[in-house]
């Protein structure tokens, strides 16, 4: 993917008001596919819009919507909604393409562009390098007619219509009465919705992370911050604790004594209680190459299988649609059951294991681990140039690391898609090889970067 100019494992993303994430870059993307789509044929055409809570969310959006309107296409604004429902209005409101402004569980400073097209499903790489090379087109290249150009309009109701496919997914005849929940919305994207699905579930809910101000989406709070959660469930002595990232699509979640549960876990829960209602498809479950062996091992003890995919959210889906699973993820929280969603849902998520929840007599801390993990450690090498791993030195010590390992371990090492960052990781049954391997290849990227 080294051509690409502008989109990276999940949509354009940068500091907010440098390049690529300014208002003239979000100016040609709405140009670019507005063109693309509006060429299809000539009815009317129509692009959804969401964002989370950033403060340069003001100036994304108007940009886009100028691309959008310059060329034709119609505009629908959806306001603050988690990027899943984003997808789901796509699909609702049979618009021809969707887009989230959202930097995920980035700090308020960056900004990103992440679309999706007409099925929900985030836009293939052949798609998004059409748009790029429309993108690079003169600013006055197929403008509408003054009589042409696009309508917008604020969708009133998408808050509420997220809030009742999202119930629509909870079992009917259970309620979650009785039990006592924080959730953690991170100030962002989610910070409405999130609180009345639970409630009007039957919940009694314990807001945290709901008073966005622009600058504060996933400061000291949500997925990536998981502290906030804990003192909260510690303090109402609450049943179980949930976070969301900055635009909803993960989560992470803690039991009533404050244990964290990362993704691979609530993907053991959730398969192994569809596994057991004939509900599991594919076989197995979608994973990537960062899923901790525990939870491989889990899903063959079971006689089931875990195929892993390529980092990426879009990864995960790609494989997911090939195979036929209903279930796949991310140890990092972004879950996807596509029996309700396109793409990631971190509350959707919650509330499958808020059903195993309620439809045991156990508590949260009985569910939250499902496997044992085998010992792992990820470490992040920021570099400011060049291609650390493409030097000799760091093959070498990759080949090295490699040959220690054999076959009691697994090293993925890696560019970040979305930051300056090599990705170091590595799992075996041994916790001192696994640190001594993260060493000596960290200290080899440092190197080279240096």
């Amino acid at each position: 993917m080294s051509n690409r100019a502008y989109f990276g494992t999940d949509g354009i993303r940068g500091q907010a008001n440098t390049h690529p994430m300014t208002a003239e870059v979000a100016l040609r993307v709405g140009l670019a596919a507005g063109k693309l789509f509006m060429s299809q044929d000539d009815r009317r055409h129509m692009v959804v819009i969401g964002k989370d809570t950033r403060l340069s969310g003001y100036m994304v959006e108007p940009a886009l919507v100028a691309g959008f309107a310059s060329v034709g296409m119609d505009v629908r604004l959806l306001g603050p909604m988690p990027t899943p429902g984003v997808a789901m209005m796509t699909r609702s409101l049979r618009a021809d393409l969707g887009v989230m402004i959202s930097a995920s569980h980035n700090t308020y400073t960056d900004n990103g562009i992440k679309l999706f097209g007409p099925s929900g499903y985030k836009l293939s790489d052949e798609r998004e390098l059409e748009i790029e090379a429309l993108m690079g087109q003169s600013l006055q290249e197929g403008l509408a007619k003054p009589t042409d150009l696009g309508r917008v309009s604020r969708v009133e109701d998408s808050q509420a219509r997220y809030v009742e496919i999202a119930k629509a997914t909870f079992p009917r005849g259970l309620s979650l009465s009785g039990l006592r929940v924080v959730i953690d919305c991170a100030n962002g994207a989610a910070y409405k919705v999130a609180p009345v699905v639970l409630y009007e579930l039957g919940a009694e809910v314990i807001p945290v992370g709901v008073s966005p101000n622009g600058m504060n989406i996933n400061e000291e709070c949500g997925s990536t911050h998981p502290d906030a959660m804990i003192r909260a469930v510690k303090e109402y002595r609450a049943d179980i604790g949930i976070a969301l990232d900055g635009d909803a699509d993960r989560l992470v979640i803690c039991d009533e004594r404050g244990q964290v549960v990362d993704g691979d876990q609530i993907m053991a829960l959730i398969a192994g209680h569809w596994a057991t209602r004939d509900r599991l498809h594919g076989g197995g479950i979608v994973a990537t190459v960062y899923s901790n062996l525990g939870l491989e091992r889990f899903m063959t003890s079971r006689g089931l299988t875990l195929e892993r995919t390529a980092v990426g959210d879009r990864s995960v889906m790609k494989r997911m649609r090939e195979g036929g699973f209903n279930v796949g993820g991310e140890q990092s929280g972004h879950i996807i059951l596509s029996d309700f969603s396109t793409t990631g849902d971190g509350l959707l998520a919650a509330l499958q294991v808020l059903t195993v929840l309620k439809e045991g007599d156990k508590p949260m801390s009985a569910l939250a681990r499902q496997f044992e993990p085998v010992p792992q450690r990820m470490e992040n090498i920021r570099f400011s140039a060049g291609k650390p791993l493409e030097t000799a030195s760091v093959k070498a010590a990759i080949a090295a690391a490699q040959e220690k390992l054999g076959t009691s371990g697994r090293l993925v090492v890696r560019a970040s898609g979305t930051e300056p960052l090599i990705r170091v990781m590595v799992e075996a049954d041994d916790e001192k090889l696994v640190s001594s391997v993260v060493k000596e290849i960290s200290g080899a990227v440092k190197k080279a970067a240096a």
